[in-house]
């Protein structure tokens, strides 16, 4: 097995950002059948979840491509391709046209398990922003809350030493990405080296590599390194829900590999696979899933969404309170 410290497909063939990447087609087209084609042969040759989702690919293919002909017209064509995309169930996989971006939006499939109205209302009122953090004080004094609410949002170490010290005196921290959609992997290791001692292997990546939907290449170890500064060792809860997605996935992963935090919520969103993208021959832009997401034992379900350590479910009838943060502070305490 290799060795990597961030997820190698991030620097080869991955946007940190979870944005598209645009690869010029062999030969223009617009063709309806030309560019449905192109996109099932390319989802076919390098897409990850197949065999892992139970998927028909060709028979999608016959299904989808029997309800076009030389003459649809290109919206016609884009709710086709759209509705084949969605077959794969993953928000990693879209169609970008100059008219609109299909996605198959899993966060709406499942029960709201955030409110942040609920939250500064009834808990903290006063609650402090340091960049793109909001935090505060819970329990007198004795339980830290942060949220992140997007791993897109960049900080700067001297805002972690800033929240780590605020915090140090602590039973716990609160660490909230309920609804953070994703963004930037590099953001997962660097918030996960302030909460450990010794390096930690958090998980592995195997990525698509070739014909077969079962062609995978070695697993690539994705290892935290402990930062050489300010850290936080107490107990740490994470919350989680259906909104927390992509790189939110790979943190919450990462979270069962360190033995001083705990996983609180409902399963998490999915989006374990980084997103490759291209153009179709007609100049749409498309992306996809290429990799998948294993946990320490092998096993592969960062696409069906992370389990919790402890489950807890937000009471939307009851906006006065949130009972997975009240279920995470009488953890930490």
């Amino acid at each position: 097995m290799k060795r990597i410290f961030i997820p190698l497909m991030v620097i080869t063939i991955v946007f940190s950002s979870c944005e598209k990447i645009v690869f010029k087609p062999d030969q223009a087209s617009s063709d309806p059948l030309t560019n449905f084609d192109y996109l099932w042969e390319e989802l076919d040759k390098k897409y990850s979840y197949f065999e892992l989702k139970n998927l028909d690919w060709n028979k999608a293919r016959d299904y989808y491509r029997s309800r076009l002909n030389a003459n649809s017209t290109e919206e016609e064509l884009f709710d086709v391709l759209a509705a084949m995309i969605d077959t794969l169930r993953d928000d990693h996989s879209n169609l970008f046209s100059p008219f609109n971006v299909s996605s198959y939006n899993i966060a709406i499939r499942k029960p709201a398990n955030f409110n942040w109205r609920t939250l500064n209302e009834y808990y903290m009122p006063n609650m402090w922003s340091t960049g793109v953090f909001s935090h505060d004080f819970l329990d007198s004094g004795r339980v830290g809350y942060i949220r992140y609410g997007s791993f897109m949002s960049e900080f700067t170490e001297e805002q972690m030493d800033f929240l780590l010290k605020r915090y140090k005196d602590t039973k716990g921290i609160i660490f909230d990405v309920r609804e953070n959609g994703g963004g930037s992997v590099f953001n997962v290791p660097k918030i996960l080296k302030r909460f450990t001692q010794t390096e930690v292997t958090a998980g592995y990546f195997i990525t698509r590599n070739g014909p077969a939907h079962s062609d995978f290449s070695e697993r690539e170890n994705f290892i935290v390194t402990p930062y050489d500064g300010i850290k936080y060792l107490n107990k740490v809860v994470v919350l989680c829900d259906r909104g927390s997605y992509s790189a939110t996935t790979l943190f919450s992963l990462a979270t069962k590999a360190f033995p001083n935090m705990v996983l609180m919520g409902d399963t998490t969103g999915g989006g374990g696979g980084l997103p490759n993208g291209g153009q179709l021959p007609n100049g749409w832009t498309y992306r996809f899933s290429v990799s998948q997401l294993l946990d320490l034992n092998g096993k592969n379900f960062a696409e069906d969404g992370v389990p919790p350590d402890i489950q807890v479910s937000f009471n939307g009838n009851d906006l006065t309170r949130d009972e997975i943060l009240e279920r995470a502070i009488a953890e930490i305490k």
